[in-house]
C-alpha cells in the first residue's frame, strides 16, 4: 500500500490507464474487430492469438479412424488433363457419375461446383439431375458476398441453371466458406439473408447448427499399426465412379453415405486451416472443409463457447492476480512458486478447455499473458506505464515483401537484414505485362490504378505463397527472388512453380477485366539462377532490400525474350535443372543482350505430352550439336504438324531454319 500512497496522482492515473488496457486485452474476443465498417481494425494481439489457437486446435484435434459415413468424389488435375477441360469442368463426366451414384444407393449428394458458365454437355447433366432419386444439392454462390469468385454474368447463368435443374430432389445449397484476415478457414460461415442452407446443413439438417458460428472441428487421421495414415475422409476419382464397369465394385463405398463432389486441383479452392503444416499438405481443398463440417454435424459436435461474462471475469482475475503479486513484494523464495502457479493457470486453462471439446477460438490466451505482464509491471513501478520500443524497420518491411516463415525467422535474427551486401546464389524472376503502358493511355487514370493494383496484388500473392521475396515493382513489372535473405531446400522448385503460376495469374487477370476495358496482353516471365549481391542498400533513413548483378540482368533478358520467341515463361538451364521438375521442354539456345555466353532456354509445359517433351529435347540437342540437321528439322516439322497451334514450336523451327549451329542472337 506504500506504493499507492506515494505514487502521486499522475502515476496513479497512468497506472489506472495501464490496468484498464490490461483488462481490455485480457477480456476482448480477438476475433472481433475494433470499430465497424471501413474503420474496423484488429487488436494488436490478433496474430499471436491466431497462432496459439491454431496450435491448440491442431494439437488437440481428435485422432479418428477413416469416416465411413462420407465419401468425396473428386476431379483432380489428371482428370482435367484427361478430359482436356479445366473450366468449366466436364459436365458429361459429372452426369455419368451422378447416374451411377444414384444406382449405388448414396444417402445424399452435395456438388461443390458452380455451374456458372454454359457447356455443351449441359443438357445431359440436366437430364441426369431431373432423373435423380437421391437428394442432390447443387453448389450456389451469390454475387453479393462472393465478388472475388463470381461476376454478374456468371450469377445470371447460375440462377438459370439452378432453376432448370430444380426438382423435389435437386435443390441449391450454399458452398460459401469464410476465412479470417490471414486467409485461414477456422469458423463456420455466417448465414447470409436470401442464401440457401449451407451445404453441410442441407445434406444433414440439424437445428443445433442453424445459428452456429463457432470453430470448425478439424480431425486428424488415426495412425495405423504400420505407422501409415488413412485420410480421415476417403475419396474416389470421378473417372472411376463414372465408369459403369466399376459401379458394382465401388458400390459398398457409396451405399448409405453422404457423397460430396468437387475439385482437388492444385491451384483452385485451396484453404489453409489450423492443421496446415501437419501431414502431407499445407492446404485443404474446399470440398474437404465442407466434408469436415458435415462430419461435425453428424457427430453433433457443436463446440461449447466460453460465455462472455466468464471471459471478462477471467480477465479481471488475471489483472488482479498480477497486481496483487506485484504489490505483495514477495521474496524470490515465494515469488518463484507464485509465478509458476499463475503461469500454469494462464497457459494451461486454454489447453484444458480445448482438450475437453470447448471452442477456444475467441479466448484471449496471449491476451491473458500480456495483461498479466502489463498489470504486474505497472503496479510494480508505481503506475509507470511499460512501453516497448518496436523496431520500425522490421515491422514496416517484413510483411510487405517476405513470406511468413522467413519473416518469423528475421524477427528472431534481425541482423539478417543489416545494412550490408553479400554474394548469394539466388533464383531471380522478372515479369512484364504486355501492352499495359499503351493501355494506360486509353483508359481513365483511376481505372489504370485500380487494374494495376489488382494485378500486382495477384502476382505478389503468388510470390509470397511460394516462399519468395518481393524485390520491387517497376510499373507493371514484378521482380522477385528466392534464396535470400534465407535460403531453403525447396527454393528452386518454389521459384519454378511460382514462375508458371504468375503467368496463370496474368491469364486469369486478363480474362476478368471490367466492362469497357480493352484487351490486355499476356504476362511474360523470366527465371534464372546465378550469383547476385543481395542486401539492404541505401541509408539508415531510406533503404531497399534488393539484389544486384548478372543474375538479375539475365532473368530480365529472359523475360524480354518471350516476346520474340512466342513463349510465356522462360527459364535458363541452371534454373531448370535445379527445379527438379519434369515439365520443361527445350526451346533452343539464344544469345542475350549483354551476355557473350549463349543461354539454353526452357519453357514449362505441363500440358505438353511427356514423350513429346523428351523427343523435343533430343531434337534441340541434335540441332545445337549440328548432327543430323536435316533429320532433326524433319522431326521438328512433324511435331509441329501434331501441334499446329503451338506458336513457340513454330518459332523454334523458324530460328533453326535460319541458323546453322550456334545460338540465335536476340540482339
Amino acid at each position: 500500500m506504500r506504493v499507492v500512497r506515494d505514487a502521486g496522482r499522475g502515476r496513479l492515473a497512468a497506472a489506472g490507464l495501464v490496468l484498464a488496457l490490461a483488462l481490455f486485452v485480457a477480456g476482448w474476443d480477438w476475433g472481433r474487430p475494433l470499430g465497424a465498417g471501413t474503420h474496423a481494425r484488429e487488436i494488436p494481439t490478433a496474430d499471436a492469438e491466431r497462432g496459439l489457437y491454431d496450435w491448440r486446435a491442431a494439437t488437440f484435434a481428435p485422432r479418428v479412424a477413416q469416416d465411413k459415413r462420407i465419401v468425396m468424389i473428386v476431379y483432380d488435375d489428371q482428370t482435367l488433363i484427361a478430359t482436356r477441360k479445366r473450366s468449366p469442368l466436364d459436365r458429361g463426366l459429372l452426369a455419368r457419375a451422378l447416374r451411377n451414384l444414384d444406382a449405388m444407393g448414396a444417402h445424399s449428394i452435395g456438388v461443390d461446383i458452380l455451374f456458372d458458365q454454359p457447356q455443351d454437355e449441359d443438357n445431359a447433366l440436366l437430364a441426369a439431375l431431373r432423373a435423380m432419386r437421391t437428394p442432390v444439392w447443387l453448389g450456389y454462390a451469390n454475387l453479393g458476398d462472393n465478388r472475388e469468385q463470381i461476376i454478374f454474368e456468371q450469377q445470371q447463368y447460375l440462377d438459370r441453371f439452378i432453376r432448370a435443374a430444380r426438382t423435389d430432389r435437386v435443390r441449391p445449397a450454399s458452398i460459401r466458406l469464410e476465412t479470417d484476415s490471414d486467409n485461414v478457414a477456422r469458423s463456420w460461415p455466417t448465414p447470409q439473408p436470401g442464401q440457401p442452407p449451407l451445404l453441410a446443413l442441407a445434406m444433414r439438417p440439424a437445428a443445433a447448427f442453424a445459428d452456429y458460428r463457432g470453430a470448425i472441428r478439424y480431425r486428424l487421421p488415426q495412425p495405423q499399426p504400420d505407422r501409415s495414415e488413412e485420410p480421415v475422409i476417403p475419396s474416389l476419382q470421378i473417372d472411376l465412379i463414372a465408369d459403369p464397369a466399376m459401379s458394382a465394385a465401388l458400390a459398398p463405398m457409396v451405399r448409405g453415405r453422404d457423397v460430396l463432389i468437387g475439385g482437388d486441383i492444385v491451384d483452385i479452392d485451396q484453404f489453409e486451416t489450423p492443421l496446415s503444416g501437419r501431414g502431407a499438405h499445407s492446404t485443404m481443398i474446399g470440398l474437404e472443409v465442407h466434408a469436415t463440417m458435415l462430419a461435425q454435424v453428424l457427430d453433433g459436435a457443436r463446440l461449447r463457447t466460453v460465455p462472455v461474462g466468464v471471459r471478462w471475469l477471467a480477465a479481471a482475475l488475471v489483472v488482479l492476480a498480477a497486481a496483487a503479486t506485484s504489490l505483495a513484494e514477495l521474496r524470490w523464495l515465494w515469488l518463484g512458486p507464485a509465478l509458476v502457479v499463475q503461469a500454469g493457470a494462464i497457459g494451461g486453462l486454454p489447453l484444458v478447455l480445448q482438450a475437453n471439446g470447448w471452442d477456444t477460438k475467441g479466448l484471449p490466451a496471449a491476451g491473458w499473458a500480456i495483461a498479466w505482464i502489463f498489470a504486474f509491471t505497472a503496479v510494480g513501478v508505481a503506475a509507470r506505464a511499460v512501453t516497448s520500443q518496436q523496431r520500425r524497420f522490421a515491422q514496416s518491411a517484413l510483411g510487405k515483401y517476405l513470406p511468413r516463415d522467413i519473416a518469423t525467422q528475421i524477427l528472431q535474427e534481425p541482423e539478417k537484414l543489416a545494412l550490408h551486401g553479400e554474394k548469394r546464389a539466388i533464383f531471380t524472376l522478372f515479369t512484364d505485362l504486355e501492352g499495359f503502358t499503351k493501355l494506360s493511355h486509353a483508359i481513365a487514370p483511376e481505372m489504370v490504378a485500380q487494374l494495376l493494383n489488382r494485378y500486382l496484388d495477384m502476382l505478389s500473392d503468388v510470390v509470397l505463397a511460394h516462399g519468395g521475396t518481393i524485390d520491387k515493382f517497376v510499373g507493371d513489372a514484378v521482380v522477385a527472388f528466392w534464396g535470400a535473405p534465407i535460403a531453403r531446400d525447396d527454393d528452386a522448385r518454389n521459384a519454378a512453380q511460382a514462375a508458371y503460376a504468375m503467368w496463370q495469374a496474368g491469364e486469369a487477370f486478363r480474362r476478368d477485366l471490367p466492362a469497357g476495358v480493352p484487351p490486355i496482353g499476356r504476362t511474360r516471365v523470366g527465371l534464372h539462377h546465378g550469383d547476385a549481391i543481395v542486401g539492404n542498400f541505401g541509408g539508415e533513413g531510406r533503404i531497399q532490400y534488393t539484389a544486384l548483378g548478372d543474375s538479375m540482368n539475365t532473368a530480365s533478358r529472359l523475360e524480354s525474350a518471350n516476346k520474340k520467341l512466342d513463349t510465356n515463361v522462360l527459364a535458363s538451364r541452371e534454373a531448370m535443372i535445379l527445379s527438379g521438375l519434369d515439365w520443361w521442354r527445350a526451346m533452343g539456345r539464344v544469345r542475350l543482350r549483354g551476355r557473350q555466353t549463349p543461354v539454353d532456354i526452357f519453357e514449362p509445359a505441363p500440358d505438353f505430352p511427356a514423350e513429346e517433351r523428351a523427343a523435343l529435347g533430343h531434337i534441340v540437342a541434335a540441332l545445337d550439336a549440328g548432327a543430323c540437321r536435316d533429320a532433326a528439322l524433319a522431326d521438328l516439322r512433324a511435331m509441329i504438324a501434331r501441334h499446329p497451334r503451338d506458336a513457340a514450336l513454330a518459332n523454334l523451327l523458324n530460328r533453326y531454319e535460319h541458323i546453322e549451329g550456334g545460338a540465335y542472337d536476340l540482339g
